[in-house]
């Protein structure tokens, strides 16, 4: 863990989801109106970085998570909300959740992501959470 917290071990090389440095981002740069929203955000990369120290520091389900979160970092909210209401039991059929994980591997590049949500499908199926029509 020798290389966390990444504010202070490679705070040269973290970026705002807007691509702001992050050195850039302070409470005088707020006040003064020049942070928006997306430089508020974390960028994909920081997240990747901090998969990779959750890795190597023995929390293999943490890296995941953070690697699935980084692959959704570009996804609007709007479309967020929408991808867990779809995702709560018995809210999608089969064949819904299967078609939203070829969405979002092929509109984000979001695989392992679409492997999650294939997984779960599978997973509602045989504990009968799937949507009845």
């Amino acid at each position: 863990m020798s290389q966390y917290p990444l504010r202070e071990h490679a705070a040269e090389t973290l970026r705002a989801h807007s691509g702001r440095r992050l050195d850039e981002i302070s409470a005088e740069a707020v006040d003064a109106g020049e942070i928006s929203g997306a430089d508020l955000r974390i960028h994909a990369d920081a997240l990747r970085q901090q998969a990779n120290i959750a890795r190597n520091s023995g929390f293999p389900q943490l890296a995941a998570n953070l690697l699935r979160a980084a692959e959704l970092s570009d996804v609007p909210n709007e479309e967020l909300l929408r991808i867990y209401e779809t995702l709560r039991p018995e809210r999608a059929s089969h064949a819904e959740l299967l078609r939203l994980a070829d969405y979002l591997e092929d509109a984000y590049g979001a695989h392992e992501n679409a492997k999650f949500i294939r997984e779960a499908a599978a997973v509602y199926r045989e504990r009968n959470l799937l949507r009845r029509d």
